[in-house]
């Protein structure tokens, strides 16, 4: 039903204003199920997650894999991380587009003095804490939330330090208010996002078709490979890849270099066309059938 990106600098109350949240969720008559997304989900240490930029970039895609695999019409899912990098709030955003759901951002806005005397009593209590390199590397880098962002609004504003976090805290009440609030012709102020096609057929071929197509032209390219190895050289007749399956005919040796190049041609084109008509093949047998009508109407033409 919905997704809620928390951000905030390091250190500024985000985890617990995401559990304030969740809790204020399943005591309202929200009837979806709450779920937090976070570092801690997967065990993962906050100074080794971001001491440098891959181990940073695998943080991030491990989220927004979960994300992905999570977001859907029937639960409301809580990004908690510092979800600094405008970037990666807009790729969130596109999730919950291409599932047709509500979104916000939360932000905790927090001063960077405060953040900072909050991470130092972390650690002085053996709590999980930034160092003071990676604390200040991640505080220059943060990119405020700006509400004429289509991927920052709505945005509601957190006041940890003056307000603290609460249950009834303004923001998080406005939060609920506006994840659970009816949408109707009415209540204007609500806005499901609306997926377009691209958003539709990417999320369809990133969980089937890629897979298949990869597999199933893999499949077909090494059937040619063994055909021309066992003719020897000789003249090729065409080449049966199933029952039911049309035969590849060519009647020259086509080298290995070419038929990777046709291949990634293919798919290329494959993944193209699916953005403006129908989608890409989901099974292996309609991927194979695809792939050797390109063959042989290619290889057709230069043979």
């Amino acid at each position: 039903m919905a997704l809620v990106v928390i951000c905030g600098q390091p250190c500024s109350g985000k985890s617990t204003a995401a559990k304030c949240l969740a809790e204020a969720l399943n005591e309202s008559e929200c009837k979806q199920t709450v779920r937090i997304i976070d570092e801690t989900s997967f065990h993962l240490d906050r100074n080794q997650s971001y001491a440098n930029m891959p181990s940073e970039k695998n943080l991030r895609g491990v989220l927004r894999s979960e994300v992905d695999r999570s977001v859907s019409k029937d639960n409301i899912i809580i990004v908690d991380s510092l979800n600094s990098i405008k970037g990666y709030r807009y790729e969130l955003w596109c999730l919950a587009r291409a599932a047709g759901i509500r979104y916000c951002v939360l932000y905790c806005d927090v001063g960077e003095s405060h953040c900072r005397k909050w991470n130092e009593e972390r650690r002085e209590k053996g709590e999980a804490a930034y160092n003071d390199v990676i604390f200040e590397d991640l505080v220059r880098r943060f990119e405020k939330p700006d509400r004429r962002n289509r991927w920052d609004s709505p945005l509601f504003e957190l006041w940890a330090h003056n307000d603290g976090v609460e249950r009834s805290s303004i923001a998080i009440v406005d939060v609920v208010s506006y994840l659970t609030k009816k949408a109707d012709s009415k209540s204007r102020d609500v806005k499901i996002l609306q997926p377009t096609i691209a958003t539709q057929n990417t999320r369809f071929s990133e969980s089937n078709s890629l897979y298949e197509m990869d597999r199933a032209t893999q499949e077909v390219i090494n059937a040619i490979v063994e055909a021309q190895s066992q003719s020897i050289g000789g003249p090729l007749a065409s080449i049966s890849i199933g029952q039911g399956l049309p035969n590849i005919d060519i009647s020259r040796s086509v080298g290995l270099p070419e038929l990777r190049r046709l291949r990634r041609t293919f798919i290329k084109l494959t993944g193209q066309t699916s953005l403006s008509g129908r989608p890409p093949p989901s099974d292996s047998n309609s991927a194979k059938r695809m792939f050797v009508d390109y063959l042989n109407r290619e290889l057709g033409t230069i043979a």
